[in-house]
């Protein structure tokens, strides 16, 4: 199963208002991540980053003065995507409603892609127990957090990977088909490239 594993950084928790600041990916084959095909980019926002989220992402308005567009990046993003199926760490109430909601904003034109949600993976393992969050399945895992670079995009693909792997194996050894069930969100259609 070709599968691409994604994380955001936005400047603030509602999709209707904030904005996407940082999207990075990584692509997994059958079980394998391919760290050499990988996606990072900052996106210019249109106004500046809160404070406190420069204190949880360490990602600051000089980061991102330079940076691309939205409708540049998630472009780029879907062409990176492809045919793949999006991996995302409570995508179906976060990342995904906030792409979905970026791009009717920016009136980019959207194409279905298929997405899991890496909390399922916990909830099929470990059912109702509370706490499905990174940490809480990092520590039931038995995982250690040795990045400096949690919270940003980059650093929480590469955690994501290592536990979405590990949790994977514990549901089935094949990883041809996915485990959990995939849902439908967007992203711009392969046109929309040739319009930019």
């Amino acid at each position: 199963m070709n599968t691409v594993i994604f994380d955001l950084e936005t400047t603030g928790f509602s999709h209707t208002w904030s904005e996407i600041i940082q999207i990075a990916a990584v692509r997994m084959v059958d079980g394998g991540i391919l760290w050499n095909e990988n996606f990072s980019s900052f996106v210019r926002p249109v106004r500046n980053i809160p404070p406190f989220i420069s204190d949880i992402t360490g990602i600051t308005d000089a980061d991102v003065e330079v940076a691309p567009p939205f409708a540049e990046v998630i472009t780029a993003f879907s062409t990176f995507v492809g045919t793949s199926t999006l991996l995302g760490h409570n995508a179906r109430r976060f990342d995904m409603p906030f792409i979905r909601a970026s791009c009717a904003r920016h009136a980019l034109s959207v194409r279905d892609v298929p997405f899991v949600d890496s909390l399922d993976f916990s909830r099929a393992i470990w059912g109702g127990r509370s706490g499905h969050g990174l940490d809480a399945i990092m520590s039931r895992l038995q995982m250690r957090d040795d990045t400096a670079s949690r919270h940003t995009a980059p650093g929480d693909v590469a955690l994501l990977g290592d536990v979405v792997l590990r949790m994977w194996t514990r549901l089935s050894a094949d990883f041809h088909m996915c485990p959990v069930s995939c849902s439908v969100g967007c992203l711009p259609t392969f046109e929309q490239q040739l319009r930019l």
